[in-house]
């Protein structure tokens, strides 16, 4: 699938220190190691409705992560998917009465045009579900030969012969190195997984399954549903968990630097792609876990149900610039659960004009002092609203000194809000 085109990122004198980094299934930060190519897997969109500011602050989150290692001068390999087929698409389209694929292509490119208009970096590789369909088939073949997945007999309506996985087999296996066991990445007791599973798209009270924990790997085709030649599997479409992992393998470095999305895919979703990952190569998916927050609107959760999605598209179709919503996304750090304000919008817009009206009053010598503690805020995991509060400063410093200015210093802040921040002035 074609991925939208990154803007060039400007390169700057001088290198980002080396990252400390929030890992989620640690529970700390961590120093992330060295590498000459740093590599991330950033869980994508099921294209059935618009880019809301939870989607947006997430990937925003993430090019950062990106940005700085560019920074620190080592290559990045950045796989993205897509779910273009899912139930939540398929039921969409049936309300809407638009064809699932039109309507998954239309809300692909309008999530793209938003990426792009916040100067989101593209991925290497963007990648949908359904053409990676050759590719999980075999993988789920080899978990069912492997004996840590298992057809289930069909009871009611539904057919005999999906497949799901088996958390307590894959847990008990021996022949890897560091072996998964359910709640490693996420930390949490079984009642709490329960509750978040059926939660988030799982179905613990399926008859004929093992545990009521075990997640769908291939459902079987249904009247009325796409589906698609699955082999020994019989025609279907795969689940959620196992896309990620087939595709993420595939791509990335065996383990990959950083699994990335937003709080609400630590558990189940990253939780059974580490197990899937374990269950067919015997070594991590993943070296790290790192999750943005969840952000609301006024305090409130934001959710289609409410009705109180802020949506990337109409703000940008109301004359809002681009550049002022990433600003006030990175206003709140990445790991805070937020709350979008009209007050905190206005802020972001004053503090956009404000670094626009101080760049061109830049004091000679002041923008490599700038740079390096931008460069420190965010190395500390990630922390835009230090490097925000760093331009601040000099913003206010700049606007009231008599002293001479620089436009070799008006160039390199320029540069550095851009490649860093990803904030075009």
């Amino acid at each position: 699938m074609k991925s939208w085109t990154s803007r060039p990122v400007p390169e700057l004198p001088g290198s980002t220190p080396q990252l400390r980094l929030f890992d989620t299934a640690l529970g700390r930060v961590v120093v992330v190691e060295r590498q000459p190519e740093q590599s991330m897997y950033v869980c994508g969109i099921t294209p059935y409705d618009a880019t809301h500011m939870g989607h947006a602050a997430s990937y925003v989150a993430f090019d950062l992560l990106n940005r700085v290692w560019r920074d620190a001068g080592v290559r990045v390999s950045y796989v993205q998917n897509v779910t273009d087929i899912d139930d939540p698409l398929l039921e969409r389209a049936t309300a809407t009465g638009v064809d699932w694929r039109e309507l998954a292509q239309s809300q692909i490119e309008l999530f793209q045009s938003d990426m792009d208009a916040l100067n989101v970096l593209a991925p290497n590789h963007y990648i949908g579900a359904v053409e990676a369909i050759p590719d999980i088939v075999p993988a789920i073949e080899r978990l069912i030969a492997d004996g840590v997945a298992y057809r289930v007999h069909g009871s009611g309506d539904e057919p005999d012969g999906d497949v799901y996985y088996d958390v307590e087999m894959a847990g008990k296996r021996s022949d890897a190195t560091d072996a998964w066991t359910l709640g490693d990445v996420s930390g949490l007791g079984e009642t709490e997984m329960l509750a978040l599973f059926a939660e988030r798209g799982g179905d613990p009270a399926r008859p004929g399954k093992r545990h009521a924990l075990d997640p769908l790997l291939w459902r079987v085709a249904r009247d009325g549903e796409p589906s698609w030649p699955g082999a020994t599997l019989g025609d279907g479409r795969p689940g959620w968990h196992i896309e990620c992992t087939v595709i993420a393998q595939k791509y990335l470095p065996a383990p990959f630097t950083v699994q990335g999305g937003g709080s609400d895919l630590v558990f189940p979703h990253h939780e059974m792609g580490a197990g899937h990952a374990y269950s067919l190569s015997g070594v991590p998916l993943a070296r790290h876990y790192s999750h943005a927050g969840m952000v609301g609107l006024d305090g409130e959760k934001m959710s289609k149900s409410k009705g109180n999605l802020v949506l990337v598209s109409k703000l940008r179709a109301a004359g809002e610039e681009p550049a002022a919503i990433r600003l006030a996304i990175l206003a709140h750090h990445y790991r805070s659960d937020w709350s979008w304000t009209d007050d905190g919008f206005a802020a972001a817009k004053e503090r956009l004009a404000l670094w626009r009206q101080a760049i061109d009053n830049a004091p000679a010598g002041s923008a490599a002092v700038l740079v390096a503690a931008m460069r420190e805020e965010l190395a500390n995991d990630l922390n835009a609203p230090g490097a925000i509060a760093a331009v601040d400063r000099w913003a206010q410093e700049a606007l009231g000194s008599d002293a001479e200015k620089s436009p070799q210093d008006t160039a390199l802040v320029t540069d550095a809000i851009d490649a860093l921040l990803g904030v075009e002035l």
